[in-house]
């Protein structure tokens, strides 16, 4: 979701489809609709297909790749939201990764 100066959502963007167990991530494909829609933050989410919203090693790297990537372009990452199908979601914030 890309966020404007008053954190309202200006655009949602889907930048990739993964596999069943893996996904790549690069930051030119997330920043990329938040670069074109002058975003100013942007939060970032993902399925895990298995129901469990625990984030995984590589989902707290990519987190951290990402906020390095916005602090370089100026667009903040808010938050990194892991949902399941059942409407449950784990805040990478909210546990302390951001």
């Amino acid at each position: 979701m890309c966020l404007n100066t008053k954190n309202r959502i200006v655009a949602v963007h889907r930048c990739h489809v993964g596999s069943l167990a893996a996904s790549i991530v690069h930051p030119r494909e997330v920043f990329k609709s938040a670069i074109l829609n002058n975003a100013m933050s942007i939060i970032v989410s993902h399925q895990h297909p298995s129901g469990d919203t625990t984030p995984s090693r590589e989902d707290i790297e990519v987190t951290r790749r990402l906020i390095e990537a916005g602090k370089v372009l100026g667009i903040e990452v808010l938050d990194h939201l892991i949902v399941n199908a059942h409407a449950e979601y784990t805040s990478l914030k909210e546990k302390g990764y951001l």
